[in-house]
C-alpha cells in the first residue's frame, strides 16, 4: 500500500442505505431486520441503554456525590486576580468584566473572595464580597458595592374561589 492510497475510496458523505429494494440490492425481502419477533415490527423502539437483557452499565457502575440542579451558579474573582487585572482607581463591575470577557457568560452572583493581596485604590460591585475580601479593598482605600442579585421567583398564592360565599 502506498500512502497516497490511504484515503482513496473515501467518501465525505456516505449514501442512505435503500431498504427494501429487492434481493439484488442485498437488503431486500426483510431489509435487514431478521425473521419474526418485535425487531422486524413496525413501531418497534428499544431503550436507548437496553444491552440485550444483560445488567446495563449505567446500573453497574457505582454512583458517587450529589449534584445539586437547583444550586446557584456563583462567579468568584480573589483580590488578588483584581489586583493584577486592573489599574489604580479603577472601577471593578459586573459590566467591566463582561467587555473584558473576564467572566464566564452565564451565572447568577458575583462573589469577591480574599485571596491574596491587594495594593491599589478600587471601586468593586459586587453581589457578595468575604469579609476578607471587604477587608483588604477598604484597607487599601477602596470601595464596595454590594449590587442587588437576581429576584427570587415567587408564586402566586392560590386564591379563593367565588363560588365559597
Amino acid at each position: 500500500m502506498n500512502i497516497d492510497d490511504v484515503n482513496s475510496g473515501i467518501k465525505k458523505n456516505r449514501r442512505r442505505k435503500r431498504l427494501g429494494r429487492g434481493p439484488g440490492s442485498g437488503h431486500g425481502k426483510t431489509s435487514g431486520r431478521g425473521h419474526k419477533g418485535a425487531g422486524s415490527r413496525a413501531g418497534y423502539s428499544v431503550h436507548p441503554s437496553f444491552e440485550g437483557g444483560r445488567m446495563p452499565m449505567v446500573r453497574r457502575i457505582p454512583k458517587r456525590g450529589f449534584n445539586n440542579r437547583w444550586a446557584r451558579t456563583i462567579f468568584t474573582l480573589n483580590v488578588s486576580n483584581l489586583d493584577k487585572l486592573f489599574v489604580d482607581g479603577a472601577e471593578v463591575s459586573i459590566e467591566v468584566l463582561r467587555e473584558r470577557q473576564l467572566m464566564p457568560s452565564r451565572f447568577e452572583f458575583f462573589k469577591v473572595l480574599g485571596d491574596g493581596e491587594l495594593t491599589k485604590k478600587l471601586k468593586v460591585s459586587a453581589h457578595r464580597f468575604s469579609k476578607s475580601a471587604a477587608e483588604k479593598i477598604k484597607q487599601a482605600g477602596g470601595e464596595v458595592v454590594e449590587v442587588p442579585g437576581p429576584a427570587p421567583v415567587v408564586k402566586p398564592s392560590k386564591a379563593k374561589s367565588a363560588k365559597s360565599s
